[in-house]
């Protein structure tokens, strides 16, 4: 079956480079991540445009906007991006910049990043990049639930302020990052009311292979996220990622493959990434 990675990270944030080293024993590089999606038969990887501050890592306000990846000059063939977005910087130059960056065949989709930044997914502050989405008919994918900083505010990347937002603007195809963990149900709840409204399956799981393991296999660790998604009715509406270097990936292939029936694997691993990011058809086919 072949496989894509709608959320992975190839990006120069000190965070990560710690986390791939001492958690989850991956090869944060671009040798690793060829080898392991090689080795996986994953044919895409959709990296979140990241980048960090000099002074205070991320999140940043100095940052500019847009954001994309820097882990290395080199960018696996295999992998495309969504441009990041600081709400701090969309002036008249940042969104100039932007327009530009979503003109690029690479840029397949925009991500605003819930609970790094003080503004909620509705705030009228974003409204122009919900239009430059609309124009350039581009998902925007939205951080949701736990942030990997303890600066961030979860209030913000609560999954029910996508509502808002998603019935204000049914013209674009919004994606709920880590389906809201852990607040899963809210997050189902706002996939199933919202038509344009889908979420990955990224995130849930930060470690190495045994603790991948471990947490896979307890009895109760993930009965939240598997209500909440019998709860939404709908599998079509998930789609595969890792967050790629917080976890390996093949383990955690396993994991979402024993949470999603697998009659719906062909559409959560694959079929529904090419309806939401349009623009990956052309680079598959």
């Amino acid at each position: 079956m072949k496989i894509i990675d709608v959320h992975m990270h190839f990006s120069n944030i000190e965070e990560f480079k710690k986390t791939a080293r001492n958690i989850s024993k991956v090869d944060y590089s671009y040798e690793g991540i060829v080898k392991e999606y090689q080795r996986s038969n994953i044919v895409l990887g959709i990296g979140m445009g990241l980048t960090e501050g000099e002074k205070e890592g991320f999140p940043d306000p100095s940052t500019s906007t847009p954001m994309g990846l820097d882990l290395e000059e080199r960018i696996p063939a295999s992998i495309v991006y969504c441009v990041g977005v600081n709400p701090h910087h969309l002036n008249d130059e940042g969104l100039k910049a932007l327009e530009k960056t979503l003109q690029q065949p690479e840029v397949v989709g925009i991500k605003v990043y819930l609970g790094y930044y003080p503004y909620y997914a509705y705030d009228e502050i974003y409204d122009p990049v919900y239009q430059l989405a609309i124009k350039y008919q581009l998902p925007v994918v939205f951080h949701t639930g736990d942030t990997y900083s303890e600066r961030g505010l979860l209030k913000y990347s609560h999954p029910l302020t996508l509502d808002e937002v998603a019935v204000k603007y049914r013209e674009i195809n919004f994606i709920m990052a880590h389906f809201g963990d852990p607040w899963c149900l809210d997050g189902a709840e706002v996939v199933y009311k919202n038509r344009n409204m889908y979420a990955d399956l990224s995130g849930l799981i930060v470690g190495d292979v045994e603790e991948s393991n471990r947490l896979k296999d307890s009895p109760i660790f993930f009965n939240h996220l598997k209500h909440a998604l019998v709860y939404c009715n709908n599998y079509s509406k998930f789609l595969f990622g890792t967050d790629w270097p917080l976890v390996p990936i093949a383990p955690y292939i396993e994991f979402v493959k024993e949470i999603i029936p697998e009659e719906y694997h062909e559409d959560v691993f694959f079929n529904t990434a090419l309806k939401v990011f349009p623009k990956i058809k052309k680079i598959l086919f």
